[in-house]
């Protein structure tokens, strides 16, 4: 049985180390939208609300279909396996909106030009590799919640106009929502803590 004194001392501890823990996840997000590389990538909105969280759109990119062609390094298994790393190449087009333009499994061969950034995502087990299909990345960026009772007006919005999102790109490719952006207008922008 534990002593009074132990049980203050382990429960303070216990606490010290969630703290850390949440405290950590927070400075690496924060870490990302301050110091990241910016990029704007235009949006389509899929869906409009969440029951427990309010209003958010689901967001799907020119990066969120990825045609097998564009891979340089597709596996000899023509699947892709379990949660299969994909580094995006991405290149500032002339209408200021960011374009893939190659793309590798697992690692870049080397390093992203000046003009160019590289967005890290994964992608689900059984994807057919076959030349002429597409697959779908998960970058952690497709959902952005919204202020309540916003939601639908600008999923409106979004189908008579265009719309993006300024995200922030880490070093290693980790991407953060850092703005919702009606054409030029920053409608929404995400603090960094």
């Amino acid at each position: 049985m534990m002593t009074g004194k132990r049980l203050v001392i382990s429960a303070l501890v216990l606490a010290l180390v969630q703290i850390g823990f949440l405290s950590w996840i927070i400075a690496g997000r924060a870490a990302i939208l301050r110091d990241g590389k910016e990029v704007l990538l235009k949006v389509e909105p899929i869906d409009p609300r969440d029951l427990l969280r309010g209003d958010y759109i689901i967001l799907s990119y020119d990066i969120s279909r990825i045609p097998v062609k564009m891979i340089a390094n597709i596996p000899a298994g023509k699947l892709t396996s379990d949660d299969t790393p994909i580094v995006v190449r991405l290149k500032k087009g002339t209408d200021g909106y960011w374009l893939p333009t190659t793309a590798w499994f697992g690692q870049a061969p080397a390093s992203a030009a000046s003009d160019e950034a590289d967005i890290v995502g994964h992608v689900a087990a059984g994807w057919d590799l076959n030349p002429e299909t597409t697959i779908a990345p998960d970058f952690g960026i497709e959902r952005f919640y919204l202020p309540e009772g916003e939601g639908m007006a600008i999923q409106n919005d979004m189908r008579v106009r265009p719309f993006g999102i300024r995200a922030a790109l880490a070093s290693d490719g980790t991407a953060q929502v850092k703005a919702l952006m009606d054409g030029d207008k920053t409608l929404f922008e995400e603090p960094a803590y």
